[in-house]
Order: C-alpha cells, then structure tokens, then sequence
C-alpha cells in the first residue's frame, strides 16, 4: 500500500513537472488561432465573400452582352442528269450531264452586341438589394464568430477552472498523504490507533480517485478547445487563470447602446431594407424596357459549276444597329401580385424587427441580473474560502496537539477544499456571464477579455 502511495506522488509530481513546462495559451492567441483556423468561421467568411461577388459589376446587370458565333458547311454532289426524249439539232439523243465531286462551301460569322439603356430600374435596385445581402451576409458571419468565440471561453474558463481545481486537489492529497506519515509516527509511540492511519489511507484513496478524474475531465476539456481551435488533438498548452471584470459604469454604456450593436436588431434592419428593395425590383414590372443592339457578319459562299450556271464565289460584310422598347402593358396581374406580396413581405420583417427588438433588452435585462448574482455569488464564495482557511489552518494546529480527531480535521479540510472549488466555479459562472451580456450588447469583439 505505502509503495502504491508513493508511485501516485511520484506520478503526480512529474506530471505536474510537465505540465510547467507547456506553453501558455493566452486568451488572445486563443481567440486569433480561432478566427484564423476554425471550420465555422472559415465557412462564415467563405459564404461573405460569395456575397461580395455578387455585388461586383460582373453581376450588375450594367455591362452589355456580346455574343459571337461561326460556322462552315461542306457540300459534294456527283449527280447525273438524263433528258429522256429530247434530241439536239441534228436529232441524236441529247447526251446526259455528268456533275463529279462538284463542291460547295458556305463560311458566316458575326458578333452581336446587346444592351439594355433601362428596365424600369429593376436593375438598379436588384443590385442596392445585392449590396445589402452582402452587408447582411457581413452580420451573420459576425454572428458566427460571435457565437464561437463564446463557446472558445466556455471550454477555455473550464480548462482554467478545472486547472485550479486540480491545484487545490493536489494539496488536500498531500495533506492526507502527510497525515498517513503522522498517524504512524504516533502509532509506533503509542498515542494513537491503527485506527487513525486506516482512516488516511481512505482519505489519500479518495483524494487519489478526485484527483485522477480532475486530471481526465482536464485532458478531455483540452482537447475540446483543440477542436475549436482546429489543432491537433494531443496538443497540450497552459491557460491564463487571471480574470479580469469589466467595470459597471462601462458596462452601462454598452446596454445603453445595445439596439446600435446588437446583431440581430442589425440583421432584422438589413433584412427590411432588403424587403423594402424587392417591392421596388417588383414595381418595376410597370415600366417599359429599352435597349440598343448591333451586330456585325461575315459571310462566304462557294458554289461549283451546274448544268445550267456557272460556279460562284460570293462574300458579303454587314454591320447593323438598332433600337427596341418592350413595353408589358398587361402580364395578366402578375406584376400585381409580386407587389402586393412583396409589400406584405415587408410588413411581416418590420413586426419581426420588433419582435427581436422586444427579446433582446428582455435577454439583456436577464443577462445583467444574472450577471450581477453570480458576481455577488462569487464575492461571497472568496469570503467563504478566507472564513474556511482560517478554520482549517486552526483545526491543524489542534489535531497537531491532539486536541480534535481525524475526523474533525478531515471535515474541515472538505470544506476548504469545497469553498475552494465553488469559489473557482463561481469565478468564471460569472465570467462567462459576463461574456453572454457582452454579446447581446454587441461588443464582445470589440473588449479586451
């Protein structure tokens, strides 16, 4: 038993040795080799960029159209043609006519140039609407990165909370392992039972076992950020534990202007300028549409000899321009309807505006009361580890002198050791509470965390 005791320690301390020597993951390295690496984001940034192709001039419907086309055809004929009946001036048979390989080729080309001068400006506000699903595009991908940051210090404040806990187990088994030499030494001079070192093996037994699934839950958290981050799996790394709150007054600010940065108010509003742009694209249908068109050929024929007419070779050049006006002057009520369901569109986005408006201060107004209780939460949890430190450190001296038992001793080392561990938990609660009303109030990208 004291062999396996000692192989844990020795285990724990060059585990403990290796871990010094990791690298420390600072939270802004964390957040640019997310924004850097992770899948989502990548997405999120790939799908803006697609929206900005579609607000270029390649897809504005401005430039003309210019089409060119070519052809050759190839003909050969071997024909005989008989006159059955009819005699020449001396009265013989007139003599058939024999066509061998006669031979005829046609070559064209032509280039043709289409464009159009209006279209009841559907055309201009089809692409003012490409320019606002480019910025609408621009606000959910912040929203991605948004939320993923947010998920990046969730697993980051737990790898730091589960560092910490980790830190505080460490030092309740070596408490527990330090009695075990305590309660032998008392026991080979008689001022106490085999009793009170059972007692401390069971305790070192169930520090161990805390300690061993602090370790695994610690490994596994890891390799959650690694995900997020999109690293290797077994890379291992430090986090920075600091926390930092920001101050209420500037906090205030940022609620007084959430309807400014919230993402979704900002996207319900691009969302209404973009139903607003299709009522308009729709009425369009009302106007006439006007273009110009030219058009420049190149013909060549080639024709063999005949019977009765000589072979041609003839090419010709042509070059035209012209004008048109379409005008629909009834489509059947199409138009109509697209205008009056695009209207309608629009009203449903502008009660949704609201809507979203309407939940987002009620999750601010949430998301402070609940940041406010878990800060207070966590300034009570660092009294309650000052209140219990103290205890302990006096129920050490008296089981020191023999004035208390092991298990009264244990007992306050439990509850140090749990006020230690809420404390940790009340910490980043509160953080990530932070983080959450940080996010509705639109400035999570814009704070040093």
């Amino acid at each position: 038993m004291k062999k396996f005791y000692l192989l844990f320690i020795l285990s724990i301390v060059f585990g403990h040795e290796i871990a010094a020597q990791e690298n420390l993951l600072s939270k802004e390295e964390a957040v640019v080799t997310t924004l850097q690496n992770n899948f989502n984001i990548v997405v999120a940034k790939n799908n803006v960029e697609i929206a900005e192709n579609n607000t270029g001039i390649l897809n504005s419907g401005y430039l003309p159209t210019l089409t060119g086309t070519a052809g050759a055809n190839y003909n050969r004929d071997d024909s005989t043609i008989e006159f059955p009946g009819r005699l020449d001036d001396n009265g013989n048979p007139f003599p058939d006519v024999v066509l061998d390989k006669a031979e005829a080729q046609r070559y064209n080309s032509a280039i043709r140039a289409d464009y159009v001068l209006f279209d009841g400006l559907g055309r201009l506000y089809n692409y003012k609407r490409l320019k606002e699903q480019y910025q609408l595009s621009e606000l959910q991908a912040r929203e991605t990165i948004e939320n993923t940051i947010l998920q990046l210090f969730s697993v980051y404040f737990e790898i730091a909370r589960l560092t910490e806990n980790q830190k505080v187990l460490l030092q309740a088994l070596e408490i527990s392992q330090d009695r075990i030499k305590r309660a032998e030494y008392s026991f080979e001079y008689g001022q106490n039972t085999q009793l009170d070192i059972l007692n401390a093996q069971v305790d070192v037994t169930n520090d161990s076992i805390n300690l061993l699934n602090a370790n695994q839950n610690l490994a596994n958290a890891k390799r959650d950020l690694n995900v997020i981050l999109n690293q290797d799996l077994n890379n291992t790394f430090k986090v920075d534990t600091v926390v930092r709150f920001i101050p209420r007054l500037q906090l205030d600010e940022y609620v007084k202007l959430t309807n400014n940065n919230n993402v979704a108010v900002l996207q319900s509003e691009r969302s209404l300028a973009i139903n607003d742009y299709d009522i308009k694209v729709s009425r369009s249908g009302y106007l006439p549409t006007v273009g110009l068109t030219g058009a420049y050929g190149w013909n060549l024929n080639q024709s063999a000899a005949s019977a009765f007419f000589p072979g041609t070779n003839a090419s010709n050049l042509n070059f035209a321009l012209g004008a048109n006006l379409t005008w629909n002057l009834f489509d059947g009520g199409g138009t109509t309807v697209r205008v009056k369901n695009a209207k309608i569109a629009y009203a449903n986005q502008e009660l949704t505006r609201k809507q979203i408006e309407l939940e987002v201060n009620r999750d601010i107004l949430n998301a402070l009361a609940i940041y406010e209780n878990r800060l207070n939460i966590y300034q009570i949890q660092e009294q309650n580890v000052v209140t219990n430190q103290n205890n302990f450190e006096r129920s050490e001296e008296q089981f020191k002198l023999g004035r208390i038992t092991s298990i009264e001793f244990r007992q306050a080392q439990i509850n140090l050791l749990n006020a230690q561990t809420n404390k940790n938990l009340a910490k980043y609660d509160a953080k990530l509470a932070e983080l959450q009303l940080l996010q509705l109030t639109g400035q999570l990208l814009n704070v040093e965390l």
